[in-house]
């Protein structure tokens, strides 16, 4: 066998994305707010592009059909027929000079977009760490007390909790103190934090409101706030402190019998405990309020459901006459500064197309789901019909990947509120008379059973059963049992009230 190197031909066929595809598929998943900024990032770099002004709506530079038109490169934009520039406003600005020299002199036109685009960012709220700080500074602490507090401050989760064991802390402050003597060149031994002064200081933290913080478990973090609550000597205290893993477990009968009291007694307890929280540190959590913008609109008007696009505060783009004015003279640019130009024009082209095809895109995807879901929106979750990514993409003429691109962080507003689009979208169960029903809607009445349920009787999954199948659902008890546990619904032994 000989052995070296070998050069073959050969034929093969190969599969390459496209550039700009991958751009049009980027904007198509893009929800409403990053689209609108990536717009306006693009206006700020791409000098062939700009704003629609609302007395340009008519201009036939906007729309898509001509931007398709668009020549492709600079030979191709000198036979194009253009009108005549626009007056942009600025006349004291050398749109010339600004595409030949790099755009340096064009610093009025950038300030001028700067200013447009200019959004006020949220103001910084305090959070939890804030929070017990400043009780902290209000307190007299000697300097040890204090330097030990700041590290428990900083091992306490969002939930309010400590975060890592004592052990862990003591043994981190315990070489922080021999670096600093290090460091500073200290003689002698400095005095380790002992166990005594880290209860202590334990202590001092967990005194801090909100009532349970610091707290190194969900029992300790009751506790602390039924202290609190001046509820020290009540039987809910007693059960968190001496029963709770029974407590947690809804065993009234083996609690009435330790307490020597009645079960309604014990279940009176336990309601009284179920109104404190268990994580007292997410009031102030640093998280900030996740607004919602939907990106279709879906309203009912003379009996008939018409669906629109959510974008009139999207940025309208239209190719800039005057650059293209300057760029159809190509004698007066080196090579270097004619594929520019025809970078920067094909690419202001393929962008006002990708836009056009985004909004086609979406429209036809929910005009499909509006005409499949109709006994959603005219009665409710239990007639949503079971629907597949899959479905709407042969129905459509699409890629499935399309469609979920489309679907993904996308919301429209609808009669029954601002909803996700993925939630038109389940797995389905067949009914006795032949049709699918959705998990979604199986979901909603098996949560309505539980909520009209007799509270001394809670019915059992095999209960919930044999109800859907009266109503023509064929579903297995396993499979309720699933579906209960996702919408958080305790089991019948835990749900019983005695």
């Amino acid at each position: 066998m000989k052995t070296g190197l070998q050069q073959h031909a050969g034929l093969r066929q190969e599969l390459k994305v496209n550039p700009r595809l991958y751009q049009a598929m980027d904007l198509l998943y893009m929800p409403l707010l990053d689209l609108q900024q990536h717009l306006k990032q693009e206006l700020l770099t791409n000098p062939f592009l700009e704003l629609v002004e609302p007395e340009d709506e008519d201009d036939d530079s906007t729309d898509p059909e001509e931007a398709a038109s668009e020549p492709q490169d600079l030979a191709e934009s000198e036979t194009t027929t253009e009108a005549e520039p626009e007056k942009t406003g600025d006349d004291d600005v050398d749109w010339e000079a600004v595409l030949l020299d790099g755009f340096e002199t064009g610093g009025q036109r950038e300030e001028h977009e700067e200013r447009e685009w200019y959004e006020p960012v949220t103001v910084a709220t305090k959070d939890l760490s804030d929070h017990l700080t400043e009780q902290l500074s209000l307190l007299e602490l000697s300097p040890r007390q204090a330097f030990l507090a700041d590290e428990f401050v900083g091992n306490i989760n969002d939930d309010g909790y400590l975060a890592c064991l004592l052990t862990e802390i003591q043994r981190g402050v315990n070489e922080l103190l021999v670096r600093e003597a290090d460091e500073r060149e200290i003689e002698g031994n400095v005095p380790e934090f002992s166990d005594t002064e880290m209860l202590q200081v334990l202590q001092i933290i967990q005194d801090l409101d909100p009532p349970g913080v610091g707290a190194r478990d969900l029992r300790e973090c009751l506790l602390l706030q039924l202290r609190a609550a001046g509820q020290r000597d009540t039987l809910a205290y007693r059960l968190v402190e001496e029963a709770f893993e029974e407590l947690i477990g809804h065993r009234w009968s083996e609690l009435s019998k330790r307490f020597g009291i009645s079960a309604q007694e014990v279940q009176g307890a336990a309601d009284e405990i179920k109104k404190l929280d268990p994580k007292p540190g997410l009031r102030y959590s640093a998280g900030g309020d996740n607004y919602i913008i939907p990106d279709l609109v879906v309203d009912k008007i003379d009996g008939q459901y018409h669906i629109f696009l959510n974008d009139g505060n999207l940025p309208r783009l239209k190719l800039s006459r005057a650059y293209r004015e300057i760029a159809r003279d190509k004698k007066r640019f080196d090579t270097e500064s004619k594929d520019f130009i025809a970078s920067k024009l094909n690419s202001a082209n393929w962008m006002i197309q990708a836009i056009e095809q985004r909004r086609q895109t979406m429209l036809k995807v929910m005009h499909y789901i509006v005409d499949r879901q109709k006994d959603f929106f005219e009665r409710g979750v239990q007639a949503l019909k079971p629907l597949t990514l899959r479905e709407v993409a042969e129905a459509v003429g699409m890629h499935e990947s399309t469609v979920s691109r489309v679907t993904n962080e996308k919301f429209v507003q609808t009669p029954r509120g601002v909803l996700p689009l993925k939630f038109f979208f389940s797995s389905g169960l067949s009914t006795a008379d032949g049709d699918d029903v959705s998990a979604r809607g199986i979901k909603d009445q098996i949560e309505k059973l539980v909520a009209g349920e007799d509270p001394k009787h809670p019915l059992t999954d095999q209960a919930i059963v044999e109800v859907l199948q009266q109503t023509g659902v064929q579903i297995a008890r396993r499979t309720v049992a699933k579906y209960r546990d996702q919408l958080g619904v305790l089991p019948a032994r835990m749900r019983k009230r005695v």
